[in-house]
């Protein structure tokens, strides 16, 4: 007889078994889709956003990060665990979808069985062994949790629950195949082709026909009964991330990296900007909170809470989703408070960790947008004026703007009002263009480009600030209003190409500003278009050798995926490059990001000092880094950690500058 098994076996297979069987099922299946509608209409509080474009690619993504686990796994021990959790699950799943398809459809109705031969005896043993490594990831996830990472959270008891119900689940199911297999299968060939299954049937042995009987048909009852609940309590617990955040993956954001929504600020219906309310905010905004999965990534990389400041990106989720479910007409700045919204440095390490797709940067903006433009408020006196100075001089530092070109005159940059040829047009920014130390680092630019024959123009004093530690900090009018100038006389010299030092400039110059009509045109960081020049052999150097390490700025990085281009830099450049164990995407921000670069850090711990700390440790003599917001703040972090006479930070363009032929 070919190697088979009765589905059904001692529970039976008549109208009193499929009946109740599938009365629970559909009851179940009610509950969910019920209290989903629910759910819908919550998200329906915020306000329309078009996420539904790039159908193909969107599924490529769910796919991606749904079955295949990509950004759950990201080398974590717990995201392995989950991986393997959720892999197993769906294999189970799988299994459980045959089984029913062969007993109530295929053989019912046509006599056809497909889970016999060699085909069962394979399906038998994968159903046990990934069984077995669910029970065992499940094990792992219960202890990373409860005993290194959860203790006094309160959502603890809700976890726990959710724990105990899967891991019941999973063993009940081992019972019921072992009840079964001590019965019918204990000591034939076939019972090693489920290894679990055999092992707890030798265990359960000495109980008679009768009592294996009872067993089975109980347990299987129990088991099937927790399986629909645990169906019904997706859309009441933290198991509605099932749904949630496999469709915050297809939902996620695919324009450009980072790039803010522009507001129109010529809408005369429009009363107010920025979001102070839940209902201000957009539904994505409130769908994430349903997805997150309170997994603490975002919190372990956040680099303002890592420094003891209030901001937890987490809590922040959490706490927006609260006020949607229980107090929609909340003032959310009141509710998340102030400090924990100054706090942000835009870094984007939240989410690039961040496994369900949230979006937590614009949200902040968002927020900020409401305070800056609304209330008139500021983290301090110090950024009101800074704010000030940029809407009359054209720069946070209150420097008249006809000297913004000063540094350039002796080494002969044209400015492009002068009519001269140009091959790019250097925007510098503020601080190269006014701080002495940055000033180097824009010297160091121009002298390379002539060293590569590259002919450079500057805009001079008709450069304005762009306007990104404005925007991120909620001043949208006043970045509009530097964007719009700097827009216009880009545009009226037909520039075709730019470059800047600045990751900040670069990122805004790139993306923002197409809203504004800045178009056309190639933008380029420095890192990049120097390494263009040294790939193509117009720019010739001699190697040196230099210990160093580098600092990837967040909006070089993870901002922009720019990571290659300034280590293929320093490779050519001969040094000797030791990597901090925080690089590339899992870098620690300077703390100038998000405008903070224009506010004193009065919370917490000094994020530069903590970053310089991190490289002085490693006992190399340079910090390279490729941003002037962070070389400021590694020249203060340095007199900040006493470490002056032991590290020195340099920008990558010094240290090719040095070694030019």
């Amino acid at each position: 007889m070919e190697v088979s098994r009765e589905i059904y076996w001692n529970v039976g297979h008549g109208l009193w078994t499929l009946f109740p069987m599938y009365l629970l099922t559909i009851v179940s299946i009610f509950v969910l889709v019920s209290a989903s509608r629910k759910r819908i209409r919550l998200y329906q509080q915020g306000l329309p956003l078009h996420r539904s474009d790039q159908i193909g690619r969107r599924v490529w993504e769910t796919f991606k990060n749904v079955v295949l686990q990509k950004k759950v796994v990201q080398a974590t021990a717990p995201g392995i665990f989950h991986g393997l959790f959720f892999w197993c699950f769906l294999f189970l799943l799988v299994g459980t979808a045959l089984i029913v398809a062969q007993a109530d459809f295929t053989d019912l109705f046509f006599g056809i069985k497909f889970l016999k031969g060699t085909f069962y005896k394979m399906f038998s043993i994968i159903l046990d062994v990934t069984g077995l490594v669910a029970i065992i990831a499940l094990g792992l996830l219960f202890l990373w949790r409860y005993l290194f990472r959860w203790q006094g959270r309160e959502d603890h008891g809700q976890y726990l629950v959710m724990h105990g119900l899967m891991m019941a689940i999973l063993l009940t199911g081992f019972v019921i195949e072992g009840s079964r297999m001590a019965v019918t299968e204990i000591g034939t060939p076939l019972a090693q082709w489920s290894p679990v299954g055999n092992l707890i049937a030798q265990s359960i042995a000495w109980l008679d026909e009768d009592g294996l009987r009872l067993v089975h048909k109980s347990t299987w009852w129990l088991h099937f009964a927790l399986v629909a609940g645990f169906i019904a309590l997706i859309p009441y617990t933290k198991f509605r991330h099932i749904l949630t955040t496999s469709s915050n993956s297809f939902f996620s954001d695919l324009g450009l990296k980072g790039k803010l929504t522009s507001l129109d600020l010529e809408d005369e219906d429009k009363e107010t900007f920025g979001a102070n309310a839940v209902k201000d905010m957009t539904w994505k905004d409130i769908f994430d909170t349903d997805a997150c999965t309170s997994c603490e990534r975002c919190q372990d990389r956040c680099p303002a809470y890592a420094t003891g400041k209030p901001l937890s990106p987490m809590k922040l989720i959490s706490q927006l989703g609260e006020a949607a479910r229980n107090n929609p007409e909340a003032n959310l700045i009141d509710v998340l408070s102030h400090d924990v919204l100054w706090s942000c440095t835009t870094c984007r390490a939240c989410q690039e960790i961040c496994p369900a797709s949230i979006e937590h940067v614009s949200k902040i903006v968002e927020l900020r947008r409401s305070m800056v433009l609304m209330e008139g408020e500021f983290p301090g006196e110090e950024v009101m004026a800074a704010m000030e100075q940029a809407e009359v001089n054209g720069n946070p530092f209150g420097i008249g703007y006809a000297g913004r070109g000063d540094w350039a005159s002796e080494l002969g940059v044209p400015t492009l009002a002068e009519g001269s040829d140009f091959d790019v047009l250097y925007f510098v920014g503020c601080y190269s263009s006014f701080d002495k130390r940055n000033i180097r680092v824009a010297k160091s630019f121009v002298e390379l480009c002539k060293a590569a024959g590259v002919k450079v123009g500057i805009l001079g004093k008709e450069e304005k600030c762009c306007g990104e530690p404005m925007r991120k900090m909620g001043n949208e009018y006043l970045y509009q209003s530097l964007a719009a100038e700097n827009i216009e006389k880009i545009m009226s010299y037909g520039v075709q190409h730019i470059v800047t030092t600045c990751p900040h400039c670069f990122n805004t110059l790139n993306k923002d500003y197409q809203d504004l009509g800045l178009t056309g045109i190639e933008i380029e960081h420095h890192t990049v278009f120097l390494e263009k020049l040294l790939a193509s052999g117009k720019l010739l150097i001699e190697a040196a050798p230099l210990s160093c390490t580098y600092h990837d700025s967040c909006y070089l990085g993870r901002h922009n995926d720019i990571y290659d281009a300034p280590r293929a830099i320093l490779e050519k450049a001969g040094v000797t490059l030791v990597e901090m164990d925080k690089n590339r995407a899992e870098g620690f921000c300077c703390s100038a990001g998000g405008g903070r670069i224009l506010a004193e850090e009065k919370l917490g711990e000094r994020m530069n000092i903590k970053r310089v700390e991190m490289a002085a440790a490693l006992g190399r003599e340079v910090l390279v880094s490729n941003c002037p917001f962070c070389l400021t703040m590694f020249e203060d972090g340095v007199k900040g950690a006493e470490v002056e006479d032991k590290l020195r930070p340099k920008d990558i363009a010094e240290v090719l500058v040095e070694r030019l032929c």
